[in-house]
């Protein structure tokens, strides 16, 4: 099931507000007439959406930096309630893709930004001294519908733009999205100086009125495009596809490491070099750098997709990773604590431009099999649409899938630290997925998208 374009475009708009019955965004003249500005409204709403709906995923990203030794919870303990919103996002994702298609891109950007409130609030009750772990656990467990707004996002706006424009924005749209991760951590940084670390309820707060705000431009401002529709067969087909799991491995390694090192990067400092960042005050002031700068990269990486071509630099990426990798390894077996932040900083960097270009090369795959079957005798359009329905249904499936990554990173930090309090094996195991997803890319993709 996957949301796609009826070849119907000039179907009259049923009767509500928003709605836009003609769109051929790959029409030039229709393009350069209305098309370029109507999406280019809707992104910017997107991703004002997207960009809450991340900070809200990653709140606990920060906020276990305020829980002291009053709350009786260890490193170990930290590290599971990072985890558990990045499973709980990677869950939604699939509904979330699917609800452009059946609610509308502008009705669904509306009601999954004011579900943001449910996280917030709860979390603003609940944030004091001894609450129960399995409290915060469910609190933890609540902020994960932030990390579906991202797949109901790009589902919409891939159906706004043309192929040649998809890796930009994409890229940007993701990448604004992205923002989300370093800016919580910033605002964390200004509570934890001013308020200090007895007050994590100001973080949640903050965002109540940002949500509002931002559910109100969307439904000013964004539209239901009415030709997108829910293909049941569309997902089933995708699981019969080996570029569904090749890809979704592949944003494993990119995405999955850009939102699990944005939830531990913080853990890791303060438990691997603890005498420099013994005060969350401390830690707060380095841990959005990293991915602030994964966020920047993102649409880098879209765009010299779309020039070079998404696996080359979905190639050369992941060589980049794997050295990053060693940087990061060797300077933890030496405590060289400039060389880990320099190491690990590159890492985001590179696993923004991954973003970018591993999801450039989704719609391009389909696009490549549409042109062979168009040379083989097919019917252009027929390729052309089976090409759309198959990309969004991998985009919504590798979404889900890679945002398990950043679990797998969690956990592979919780236990590295766990059985030797330092996290060189959760180095060589990242090290030797990047080798993976390098062969992977290799083998499937370069030469050919």
């Amino acid at each position: 099931m996957s949301a796609t374009v009826d070849s119907t475009v000039g179907a009259a708009a049923p009767p509500r507000s928003r709605a836009i019955a003609d769109w051929r965004p790959e029409d030039e003249a229709f393009w350069e007439r209305t098309g370029a500005v109507t999406a280019r409204r809707n992104l910017v709403f997107s991703i004002l959406s997207e960009h809450i709906g991340f900070s809200v995923w990653s709140l606990w990203s920060v906020l276990v930096l305020f829980l002291g030794p009053q709350y009786h919870i260890d490193a170990a303990g930290k590290f599971v309630l990072t985890a558990v919103p990045t499973a709980c996002g990677a869950l939604l994702r699939l509904p979330y893709t699917f609800a452009v298609a059946r609610f509308g891109g502008r009705n669904w950007t509306v009601f999954s930004a004011l579900l943001l409130l449910v996280p917030t609030v709860f979390a603003a009750v609940v944030l004091h001294p001894g609450v129960s772990y399995s409290t915060l656990l469910v609190a933890a467990a609540v902020a994960g519908v932030g990390g579906g707004n991202f797949a109901s996002s790009m589902a919409n706006i891939n159906a706004f733009y043309p192929q040649r424009l998809k890796g930009w924005a994409l890229g940007l749209n993701a990448g604004g999205g992205n923002l989300g991760v370093p800016v919580v951590q910033l605002v964390a940084l200004l509570v934890l100086a001013t308020a200090g670390a007895a007050h994590p309820r100001l973080l949640v707060l903050v965002y109540i009125p940002l949500i509002v705000l931002a559910a109100l431009g969307a439904a000013l401002r964004m539209d239901n495009l009415t030709m997108l529709r829910n293909d049941r067969r569309a997902m089933r087909d995708a699981t019969r596809d080996h570029h569904t799991w090749v890809v979704s491995a592949l944003y494993i390694g990119t995405f999955g490491s850009f939102i699990g090192f944005g939830f531990a990067f913080g853990q890791v400092l303060q438990v691997q070099f603890h005498a420099q960042f013994d005060t969350p005050l401390k830690a707060a002031y380095l841990t959005f750098l990293g991915p602030l700068l994964g966020s920047l990269s993102r649409p880098l990486g879209g765009l010299l997709a779309d020039r070079l071509g998404g696996a080359r630099i979905t190639l050369w990426t992941f060589a980049a990773m794997a050295a990053a990798t060693i940087v990061v390894l060797v300077a933890s077996q030496q405590h060289s604590l400039a060389l880990f932040l320099g190491g690990f900083i590159l890492l985001f960097a590179l696993s923004g431009i991954g973003n970018g270009s591993t999801y450039k090369m989704i719609p391009a795959i389909f696009r490549t099999r549409a042109e062979v079957a168009v040379a083989e005798g097919a019917d252009p359009e027929q390729a052309e649409q089976a090409s759309r329905r198959s990309a969004s249904a991998l985009i919504g499936i590798a979404g889900a899938i890679g945002a398990f990554g950043g679990v797998l990173v969690n956990i592979a930090f919780r236990q590295s630290f766990l059985s030797s309090a330092n996290g060189n094996a959760a180095y060589l195991a990242f090290l030797g997925y990047y080798a993976l997803c390098l062969v992977l890319t290799r083998i499937f993709y370069t030469n050919r998208v």
